[in-house]
């Protein structure tokens, strides 16, 4: 009876599920507290980006079950070339995004969606957006394509080496956790790549590029599809992980203290 019950209470959630609509989301700052403890709990890296600026919070059922953080590129000499006559704070950084299992299905590019939109109205000045799918990690960018990125870059990244105790791979990040740093210098590196999307808010800033916009066929003809390592389809599914949160709406930060 017991177990009967736990499986209609089992159904009876999924159903939830699949009646709930990403249009039910609701995308609003919150405080960089907030938003890095929801990052460290279901970010592969278990790290945020020190330098965020703005962070957006991912709320369904009035519990925050996502977070997008948004600042400058470490290289930002470098990134901001990738599009001409960019000014210095013309341009951010998607740096950091997780999302919970509890969120309805295509919610990732519903609230990508929402949190260009509130760039755009609050963040004028802001002209395009970059950010960076770790193949090695995390998969080849799947919400990306569905949120209306282009892809520019698809490079090997050297952050995989292969175990030799386990014969399997692991990341330059999961190594630093578990204090085998050095020792995971020593092992046999493995073919890993890192792709670059970026967004335009300006729309007629696309003209300006600089390097080309590559076809989303590549990613396959590269071999670049992966997760965790192991090499996947484009159609795989990316992993996203589950938790329980509580925060607070947070006012906007000012034009002043975004990328100036």
């Amino acid at each position: 009876m017991v177990m009967q019950q736990l499986g209609l209470q089992k159904a009876f959630y999924l159903g939830l599920q699949i009646m709930a609509s990403a249009k039910d989301l609701k995308v609003a700052p919150i405080t960089a507290q907030d938003a890095n403890k929801l990052i460290k709990r279901l970010h592969y890296s278990n790290k945020v980006v020190p330098n965020s600026q703005l962070h957006l919070g991912v709320f369904f059922n009035n519990k925050l079950e996502g977070a997008m953080q948004f600042g400058p590129s470490i290289n930002k000499k470098g990134t901001i070339r990738l599009v001409r006559n960019t000014k210095w704070n013309g341009f951010i950084e998607l740096n950091r995004m997780a999302f919970s299992e509890k969120l309805p299905r295509n919610s990732e590019s519903r609230a990508i969606s929402i949190a260009m939109k509130l760039i755009k109205k609050h963040y004028p000045h802001i002209d395009w957006v970059v950010s960076f799918a770790d193949g090695t990690q995390c998969g080849d960018g799947t919400i990306y394509r569905a949120s209306g990125f282009v892809l520019t870059d698809i490079r090997i990244s050297d952050a995989l080496r292969i175990n030799p105790k386990t014969n399997k791979p692991m990341h330059v990040i999961q190594a630093h956790h578990l204090k085998i740093s050095k020792e995971f210098r020593t092992w046999q590196p493995t073919k890993g790549y890192q792709l670059r999307y970026l967004y335009f808010i300006n729309k007629k800033c696309k003209e300006n590029l600089t390097v080309p916009i590559l076809p989303f066929s590549k990613i396959k003809e590269m071999g670049a599809s992966m997760y965790k390592g192991v090499n996947m389809s484009l159609r795989s599914k990316q992993a996203r992980a589950v938790t329980n949160g509580q925060a607070e709406v947070q006012p906007l930060p000012e034009r002043s203290k975004i990328l100036n």
